[in-house]
């Protein structure tokens, strides 16, 4: 796959500094992911500014504020984007079946979901840390979980006897 081929050169171009401190599989995953992140906040950049104007948005008799209509777009493309990023750029050794695969992908996002909503109200209401730094933390957190869950949940490969020992080698 030509873009595939593409996509990979360009990140193993930007990987060289890099190669002494983090894993190939763990440095795409952040590009692909970083990728994934900034197209989500571009969307829902122009989502709020240009597209719902900062206005109320009505579908079907149900209103939405601006932000939650924007959020709603800004995910439609980054869930795709990320998990087409994660199948064909990070995690290719996977022998599941594409439709487990995407069904798995969603079910650790709506864990990705919940376990930030968790930390926030943890952090913020509980610990009454600050709301920039607790989001900083939580989304941290949740990189972690989201790396591990993907990595042997989501696009595990049959078979694979992985432990824990080798959990920093490239053959992740």
């Amino acid at each position: 796959m030509a873009i595939r081929k593409a996509i990979n050169s360009f990140i193993e171009f930007f990987y060289f500094p890099f190669l002494r401190f983090i894993p190939l599989k763990t440095f795409k995953y952040a590009a692909c992911g970083g990728t994934t992140v900034v197209a989500e906040l571009l969307v829902y950049y122009f989502a709020f500014y240009f597209i719902f104007e900062e206005q109320v948005v009505e579908i079907n008799g149900f209103f939405l504020e601006p932000h939650t209509a924007a959020f709603i777009l800004g995910f439609l493309v980054s869930f795709p984007l990320g998990f087409i990023l994660n199948k064909f750029v990070v995690f290719t050794e996977s022998d599941l079946r594409g439709r487990v695969q995407l069904f798995r992908y969603g079910l650790t996002v709506m864990g990705s979901l919940g376990l930030n909503y968790c930390f926030l109200k943890l952090f913020i209401e509980f610990f009454h840390w600050h709301p920039i730094l607790s989001k900083l933390l939580a989304t941290a957190l949740v990189i972690v979980y989201s790396y591990f869950s993907q990595l042997y949940f989501t696009f595990k490969v049959k078979g694979d006897s992985r432990s824990t020992s080798n959990l920093g080698k490239d053959s992740l």
